[in-house]
């Protein structure tokens, strides 16, 4: 059991370091920085369980991938952080 949360905790900081990757990179665009900074803000909020907020930032991330503006290269880093947080299970 705590080596399941063990492993739960590093997958999720692993997809909110990756997030903060792709916010830090001069080359996304602004509106992608400002959701996923509000985003990572969330996943730290610590109200909810850690798989609550890794299912909410699974379907927002969702939901930026899907912006026809995003570069390919931000996509497939968004979608690495969606992989990390779809192995959190409690």
């Amino acid at each position: 059991m705590a080596d399941k949360k063990a492993q739960n905790q590093t997958s999720f900081d692993q997809a909110i370091q990756t997030l903060a990757q792709v916010v830090a990179n001069p080359t996304t665009p602004k509106n992608i920085k400002k959701h996923l900074t509000d985003l990572i803000s969330s996943l730290k909020a610590s109200q909810d369980s850690i798989s609550v907020r890794a299912a909410n930032a699974i379907s927002q991330l969702d939901d930026v991938s899907q912006d026809p503006n995003i570069p390919s290269y931000v996509r497939v880093t968004l979608w690495q952080a969606v992989s990390a947080l779809e192995g959190i299970r409690e």
